[in-house]
């Protein structure tokens, strides 16, 4: 079977999923539309089903893109997502909410397994849900209850997914229901007769409460949500968690350099000389090393930045956020886009589906790019490493922590100074709302933490891997070989003539890769680039996180007799033909401005350009972006130069 996983946001729908699929998930678009969908196969005595978790709806009548697919999908049998069983995933501590939808999708006439989850959290609040009068009320689905976040009701769906009675008797909520889309009086009469059904099942002794709900926020609430407050906490959690990530991560940083630099030497100690072990030495293996030495700190980041959603705190910053975004032309959701893109800017971009003005939902896709994303991360450690020295404030304030975080609040300043730009040039009529419902507090589980850090690490891994790797094989061929016979390095000798008394940098300059360095080193010295900084940019427009590698590929092949030192001393013994460094504090800074706002990624090039229906957006933001880069890096480096 194909079976649909349906329900309300914050209803713990994708804790369900994650429960039933653990780390079988996979990650697609639906076909035609840049929707995301995760699906996974599940296997239950022996049958195999295909489970898809669909964006989370509040009524089947689409307001965003999002609501749009599950709209075109259950109303359209020939679709090939189309289910032949819906789970649908109700709140327990708040079923009226859910019910609504619950009962479209039943006129519908799928069959259905009605999910009662969060069942502590309405035990909490002293509420119990009458399963068998659901059961009685709307013939030919089953209920079940689950307590999804810490694994309690599997068995159960799965027993409830084996047993349905897939030929069972409906008896419609609305008897005349006509799913097409309607206009807004028509969605309103049909949601008051609706909702009417729901009043009556309520009266039926549907949901009983032990004691009346506290409407009185939270004590913590008091201070997250403060006007004021609520900002120094959210600030100063921002910069708790980069100073985490560089604290935590340096020893099994400096671990995984070592062992790459003691990889190469060794193949090329043990093996005999030739292309190809020139190829593996110099080519892939600082290639690869220089995207997993990143692993560490890019896992501390989802680690961290999971933890504060699972727990609630990171709706309530969205949510204290919102009176900053309205007067730069944003929308409050429009905080959830820009936030994801922190992560990584395809997701945000196409997250910003969930908001339904326009021009609003333009300029955050428009702006999210500026955003600083995991992907920017192996470039700003990098080079704060090399540039910013290691010290601390009061004894454990890091220098380099301060430099990282201040990264990432420029990357958000520069995107709302251009939305306020675009918010008086892009002209709409319409008004956006914002609506956000702030969960409960909760103790983040290990296991949900764990499966959404291996599933963005394994996004950023093996997406940018294939990447690198390609890149890293160019690159090598384009450093190795050269427009004539003088440009082979010594030990490669035996496959062509070259003049002995060339050195390895003369080589490499001779080189393909050298001639383009060339060719544009004019363009980027008033930046205080040179040739080999210009190439690692270059190849960098196909992912921003190609530029480590690329710099430990051209280094690997330029050092051939050193290459026992690690990347980092590397870069830091470079030195200009006037005897400077290449890596000076002025030339950082320059680089880390430079990849604040340029343009240096093609999907997200694809996926705005698919977003927004036109070339027009996302050739303007490289354009853009890339003036912008060039200026600022140009006054940045002259004036600490």
């Amino acid at each position: 079977m194909k079976i649909a996983l349906l329900g309300n946001p914050n209803t713990g729908k994708s804790s369900v999923f994650n429960m039933l699929t653990g780390l079988r998930q996979h990650v697609g678009n639906f076909p035609g539309i840049t929707v995301d969908k995760k699906f996974s196969n599940l296997k239950i005595n022996g049958k195999s089903h295909q489970l898809i978790d669909f964006p989370g709806t509040i009524s089947i009548y689409p307001k965003s893109f999002d609501e749009q697919v599950v709209y075109d999908v259950l109303l359209d049998s020939n679709n090939p997502d189309y289910p032949d069983l819906v789970l649908m995933v109700l709140d327990a501590s708040n079923i009226r909410k859910g019910l609504l939808f619950c009962s479209q999708v039943y006129d519908l006439k799928i069959p259905m397994v009605l999910i009662l989850n969060m069942n502590d959290v309405a035990k909490k609040k002293g509420i119990s849900v009458d399963a068998s009068l659901l059961e009685e009320q709307m013939p030919g689905i089953k209920v079940v209850y689950s307590i999804a976040r810490i694994g309690l009701g599997k068995e159960r769906i799965f027993e409830a997914i084996d047993t349905h009675d897939l030929s069972a008797q409906f008896k419609v909520v609305l008897s005349d229901y006509q799913p097409e889309i309607k206009n807004e009086i028509e969605q309103e009469e049909e949601a008051l007769n609706r909702q009417a059904w729901v009043k009556s099942l309520l009266q039926k002794g549907l949901v009983n409460k032990e004691k009346e709900a506290n409407a009185k926020p939270s004590s913590l609430d008091k201070v997250l949500v403060h006007p004021f407050w609520g900002y120094v906490v959210f600030l100063s959690i921002l910069l708790a968690v980069f100073q985490a990530v560089f604290f935590l991560s340096s020893f099994p940083m400096d671990l995984i350099d070592g062992m790459g630099t003691e990889l190469s030497v060794w193949i090329q100690g043990n093996f005999s000389e030739g292309l190809l072990i020139d190829l593996i030495s110099n080519g892939i293996i600082p290639g690869i090393i220089g995207v997993v030495i990143f692993i560490p700190q890019i896992f501390l980041l989802f680690l961290l930045l999971s933890l504060l959603e699972e727990s609630g705190y990171l709706a309530r910053s969205v949510f204290i956020m919102d009176k900053l975004m309205r007067p730069f032309g944003l929308n409050g959701k429009s905080v959830v886009p820009l936030v994801s893109s922190v992560a990584c800017a395809i997701p945000g971009v196409m997250s910003a589906r969930l908001i339904n003005n326009w021009k609003e939902r333009l300029i955050t896709i428009f702006v999210a790019p500026l955003m600083s994303c995991s992907a920017r991360l192996p470039v700003y450690a990098l080079l704060i490493s090399l540039v910013i020295p290691e010290v601390y404030y009061f004894g454990f304030l890091s220098l380099q922590a301060i430099v990282l975080f201040s990264m990432y609040l420029l990357g958000t300043f520069a995107a709302l100074i251009v939305a306020l730009v675009m918010k008086v040039l892009v002209k709409s009529k319409g008004k956006g709302f914002f609506i956000l419902e702030l969960p409960e507090y909760k103790a983040p589980i290990p296991k949900n933490v764990f499966l959404v850090v291996a599933e963005k690490l394994k996004i950023f891994v093996f997406d940018a891997g294939k990447i690198i790797f390609c890149i890293s094989v160019i690159l090598w061929a384009l450093a190795t070989f050269g427009p004539n016979e003088n440009y082979l390095p010594e030990n490669l000798k035996n496959y062509s003539l070259k003049e002995e008394s060339l050195s390895e940098s003369s080589q490499l300059e001779k080189s393909y890769i050298g001639g383009l360095g060339k060719m544009i080193e004019p363009a980027i010295a008033p930046l205080g680039y040179d040739w080999k900084i210009g190439i690692s940019i270059l190849t960098s427009f196909a992912a921003r996180e190609v530029f480590v590698g690329s710099l430990a590929t051209i280094y690997a092949i330029d050092d051939v007799e050193e290459n026992e030192k690690k990347l980092f001393d590397k870069l830091k013994s470079e030195k200009r033909k006037d005897g400077s460094s290449v890596f000076s504090l002025a030339t950082g800074l320059s680089l880390m401005i430079f990849y604040a706002f340029s343009m240096q990624c093609m999907s997200t090039l694809a996926v705005v350009k698919r977003e927004t229906g036109s070339w027009k957006w996302p050739i303007l933001q490289v354009v853009v972006f890339g003036f912008m880069a060039y200026l600022s890096s140009f006054i940045i480096y002259n004036l600490f130069i």
